[in-house]
C-alpha cells in the first residue's frame, strides 16, 4: 500500500528546511508552493542584467543552522565591510568593528555618532553577546531594546545616531520596541561572522536548499485552501490526503489557514532600486544609515560593490530601504528619496534610472518583548505550523523552526 506523504504547504526556507530534515528520516513528503520557485520572502529577481533580492537583504554567516544546511563555497559570499557610514547634519561618519578594522575604527574614535563612552560600551555590549552559546541569549530575560540599551548606559544620541538606524533597519522597527534578546542575538552574529550576499542574489539560498530535494518533491503554482491534519485542499477543490500537514507560509497566510493561530502582526518595508551608469558614488562595500531618522530613506548600499555580478558590465546597482507603509503613491517615494539621496551623496542622481519599487507587506513577524521564545510547531489539531513567526525574525529562526517542525512529525508518524 503506498504510503501518504507528509504535505508542506509553501516552499520558503522554513518549508525546505522541513522537507530536508524528513528526506534524512526517509519519510516521503511533498511541498505545495503557490509561486513559481522557491524561497518565499526570499527570492531574487532579474531584469535587464540586475539581480534585485525582493526587498533588501542579507546574510548573516554565523547563523549556525545555516552552516549546517548550505554549502557557503558554493554561495560565493560578497562581503560589507563590518560598521557602517552615518549621515548626520550633512556628513557621512564611519562607525567601523574595532575588532575587525581597529585602524578605521580607530580614525573614527571622535566623530559625532555617540561619545566616547559609547564606543566603549559597545565592548561591553559585544561581550555580553558573545558569551556562552546563541542560543544562551534566547533565554535571557528581555525588554523593549531602546529600555536595554538605556541599562547599558548608552546616551540617548548613541541610540538615535546609530542603533536606530542600524539595528532598527535589521529588524524593520526604527522605535527599537524588539526585544534585547533579538538584538543581543543579532549583534554576536554580527560579530562572529560576516555580512553578506550571495554572488547570485539571496534567492541563491533557497535554491541551494531545493536543490538537496528530489525530483518532484515541490509543486509549483499549487495554491492551498484550506487543511486538516489529514488532508489539503487546493483551489479547484482537489483534494490531497497526508499523513501529516505542516503549514509553513508566512504569519498572515498561515493565520488564514489556521484559525486557530493568534493574529500575527507583520512589519512593511519598502525597497527601491536604481541602475547607476558608470562610477559608483561611494568606493567601500558599506551600508549608508540615516543617522538623523529625517524620512524617508533607513538606509541605504551598492549591492555590486559588494558582488559585482548585481549588476551588468558599466553599471552599479543602488539599494534604498524605506521602512513602514508612508501611505504615499511610488512617485512621491521615489521623488522624496532622490532628494534626501542628492543631499546625502552631494551630487547629481536624476540620471538613476528607477528599476524596480518592492512594498513588501509581510517583510518580517513584529516580535515584541515577550515573545521571543519559539512556540510549539504541533498545534492541538494535529496540524503543524513553522516559519519565522514562530520563533524570532531571521533567517536562521526560519531554518531552526522549519527542522523542530520535521523532528515533531517524526515522532507522531513513526
Amino acid at each position: 500500500m503506498k504510503t501518504e506523504p507528509v504535505v508542506i504547504v509553501g516552499a520558503g526556507l522554513a518549508g525546505l528546511a522541513c522537507a530536508i530534515e524528513l528526506q534524512k528520516r526517509e519519510i516521503p513528503f511533498l511541498l505545495l508552493e503557490s509561486s513559481d520557485a522557491p524561497g518565499g520572502r526570499v527570492r531574487t529577481d532579474h531584469l535587464d542584467g540586475f539581480q534585485l533580492d525582493r526587498g533588501f537583504q542579507v546574510y548573516l554567516t554565523a547563523y549556525p543552522e545555516g552552516e549546517r544546511l548550505l554549502n557557503y563555497k558554493e554561495l560565493h559570499f560578497g562581503r560589507f565591510s563590518p560598521g557602517a557610514m552615518v549621515q548626520l547634519d550633512g556628513s557621512f561618519h564611519r562607525v567601523m568593528d574595532p575588532w575587525r578594522e581597529p585602524f578605521a575604527a580607530l580614525s573614527g574614535i571622535l566623530n559625532p555618532v555617540g561619545s566616547m563612552k559609547d564606543k566603549l560600551l559597545v565592548a561591553r555590549l559585544r561581550a555580553a553577546a558573545m558569551a556562552g552559546k546563541p542560543e544562551d541569549l534566547l533565554r535571557k530575560p528581555e525588554k523593549p531594546s531602546h529600555q536595554a540599551l538605556k541599562d547599558y548606559g548608552f546616551s540617548q544620541n548613541m541610540i538615535d545616531r546609530f542603533f536606530r538606524p542600524f539595528f532598527g533597519g535589521i529588524m524593520l522597527d526604527s522605535d527599537l520596541h524588539v526585544s534585547s534578546r533579538m538584538l543581543e542575538y543579532v549583534f554576536r552574529m554580527m560579530a562572529a561572522g560576516d555580512t553578506t550576499l550571495p554572488a547570485q542574489g539571496m534567492g541563491a539560498i533557497p535554491a541551494q536548499l531545493a536543490a538537496q530535494l528530489p525530483a518532484g518533491a515541490i509543486r509549483y503554482g499549487t495554491r492551498v485552501e484550506a487543511v486538516s491534519d489529514r488532508s489539503v485542499r487546493m483551489e479547484g477543490s482537489e483534494e490531497l490526503r497526508a499523513a501529516a500537514v505542516v503549514v509553513a507560509a508566512d504569519g498572515p497566510s498561515a493565520a488564514k489557514l489556521l484559525p486557530e493561530l493568534s493574529p500575527i502582526e507583520s512589519r512593511m518595508a519598502m525597497t527601491l532600486y536604481f541602475s547607476i551608469r558608470g562610477a559608483a558614488p561611494i568606493t567601500d562595500p558599506i551600508i549608508m544609515l540615516n543617522g538623523d531618522m529625517e524620512w524617508p530613506i533607513q538606509n541605504a548600499c551598492i549591492p555590486s560593490l559588494v558582488c559585482p555580478g548585481y549588476a551588468p558590465p558599466g553599471h552599479h546597482l543602488a539599494s534604498v530601504v524605506v521602512l513602514g507603509d508612508p501611505g504615499q503613491p511610488d512617485a512621491s517615494i521615489e521623488s522624496a528619496v532622490r532628494k534626501q539621496l542628492t543631499r546625502w551623496l552631494k551630487q547629481d542622481v536624476s540620471a538613476w534610472r528607477l528599476l524596480r519599487i518592492y512594498r513588501i507587506r509581510n517583510a518580517n513577524p513584529a516580535h515584541r518583548p515577550e515573545t521571543v521564545a519559539e512556540k510549539p510547531t504541533r498545534l492541538n489539531n494535529g496540524v503543524y505550523v513553522c516559519g519565522d513567526h514562530r520563533f524570532m525574525p531571521s533567517i536562521q529562526a526560519a531554518l531552526v523552526n522549519g527542522r523542530h517542525a520535521a523532528e515533531a512529525v517524526a515522532e507522531h508518524v513513526r
